[in-house]
């Protein structure tokens, strides 16, 4: 069964076929089920094909957005895919979870009479059609004679890994997990991007000479000074895989979750689907999920999805102020999702050792702070919410034993590694980029980072 299928009248824009509310919650099946042929033509058909694009400069990667979009038209989307992917080695990936609307599609020219076109739902229709119909483009260069080792398996190390193996480079990634796609196979739930497509696109880059490890674990199993006796350059994408905690009595108490570590649960350990897999996550059926960001609303809707009966967000701004896409928070309030708004959690009451309910301070809304938001401000007045779970998910900051194991390495107060505008750390032919350096952030900004890096090695190599 199927919603918002068609084209929306008032604007013209070809709206993308979602599953229907009432059955996606039963299930962790894709939500979007992107454009057909003839759907992808036709929007396509609404660029302008600017000759000074501003949605390209958007792009933290710079895909030449006119230039796939015009193969569309002409209906080759051989050509649309070799477009893109001189930018961009995860289309599907990126066309799924990318803010486009704040990115590429904020800056269409069509959207400022109009509604923007629909960048994101092409890229997809782009890398989807490829996987299905065209074969890996091979590797072009001989080998230079460089070795790059990559440290974690995520979106900024895949981008690193794009940019280097076509020219030449041996490159190797390690990965801590069991599964390669860092924060793209473990934190972005099957529902909005499915597993299957993340091994599909890493395989894109095995097939072109991309070695990867797993379960190693740098810093433990092999540290960076050990890396550089084997290794020309070395990038650190790590990630952000440390939790930020409220630091809120009773926060210890089971029952209480991180987002990162309840969607690592979920996603990596099969618990959505137990008994096929033996790890089960006790979730209860009244879930409070602490936070307003894209993180949060996932962690909502599975929570859902794994049959909790009333799931609600607790945020400290009003509905304006959440900082999630607003496509997720759309799905979100249709998936049944509360929202308890001006609302910030002050303890949490246990009872032999399992949460029972949270204490939360009402809230009122000040002057704008440095984010450009009005700053919440307490009133002294508190409500009382009866949970069997509650889901925190306000942040993650970079993991420290990359740090802790190599003192050399410099980092900032809040963890993340310190790197010029080249991506370079204080460690020679060491680099960094992602959420281990900007603190979590998106998808397509750590891609941009890890080309950074890639270019600037090359750079040296010659």
């Amino acid at each position: 069964m199927y919603a918002r299928l068609g084209v929306d009248i008032m604007n013209d824009k070809v709206l993308m076929r979602e599953i229907d509310a009432q059955e996606r919650v039963h299930h962790f099946l894709e939500v979007a089920c992107g454009y057909n042929t003839e759907e992808a033509m036709l929007e396509a058909s609404r660029c302008l094909e600017c000759k000074h694009p501003k949605c390209v400069l958007a792009c933290p990667v710079e895909i030449d957005i006119p230039g796939f979009i015009k193969a569309i038209k002409e209906k080759d989307f051989s050509s649309a895919y070799q477009v893109i992917t001189k930018d961009n080695v995860l289309p599907s990936i990126c066309g799924r979870v990318c803010p486009q609307e704040s990115q590429c599609e904020g800056a269409c020219i069509v959207g400022i009479k109009n509604t923007s076109v629909s960048i994101g739902a092409l890229e997809r229709f782009v890398g989807d059609y490829a996987r299905d119909h065209l074969k890996t483009k091979e590797v072009g260069k001989d080998k230079m004679g460089k070795k790059v080792a990559l440290v974690g398996s995520g979106p900024a190390s895949l981008a690193c890994a794009a940019v280097l193996i076509e020219e030449g480079v041996d490159v190797s990634i390690y990965e801590a997990l069991h599964d390669y796609g860092g924060v793209l196979m473990y934190g972005i739930p099957s529902f909005r991007l499915p597993k299957e497509i993340v091994r599909e696109e890493i395989k894109v880059l095995e097939d072109k000479g991309v070695k990867f490890y797993k379960n190693v674990l740098i810093g433990k199993t092999i540290t960076i000074d050990e890396l550089k006796k084997d290794y020309d350059a070395i990038f650190l994408g790590t990630g952000a895989g440390l939790p930020s905690t409220l630091g809120l009595p009773g926060e210890h108490g089971s029952g209480i979750y991180y987002a990162n570590e309840f969607l690592t649960r979920v996603t990596l350990m099969g618990s959505h689907t137990f008994p096929v897999q033996k790890t089960p996550i006790k979730i209860g059926q009244k879930v409070a999920v602490i936070g307003g960001g894209n993180v949060a609303m996932d962690a909502a809707r599975t929570a859902v999805r794994l049959g909790a009966k009333e799931v609600f967000i607790l945020y400290r701004r009003d509905m304006e102020s959440l900082p999630a896409r607003k496509e997720e928070i759309h799905h979100a309030i249709e998936e049944g999702i509360g929202f308890r708004l001006l609302e910030s959690p002050v303890s949490f009451a246990l009872e032999n050792y399992e949460v029972k309910s949270v204490k939360t301070e009402v809230m009122e809304l000040g002057e704008k702070d440095a984010s450009g938001r009005r700053r919440p401000l307490g009133t002294s007045r508190y409500r009382e919410h009866e949970v069997d779970s509650v889901i925190i998910a306000i942040g993650q900051s970079p993991n420290p034993i990359v740090k802790r194991e190599t003192k050399a390495l410099k980092t900032d107060k809040w963890g993340r590694v310190v790197v010029d505008e080249y991506g370079q750390t204080s460690i020679e032919d060491v680099y960094a980029g992602g959420d281990s350096v900007l603190g979590a952030a998106t998808v397509i900004l750590a891609m941009g980072a890890g080309k950074k890096a890639a270019k600037r090695m090359l750079e040296r190599f010659k």
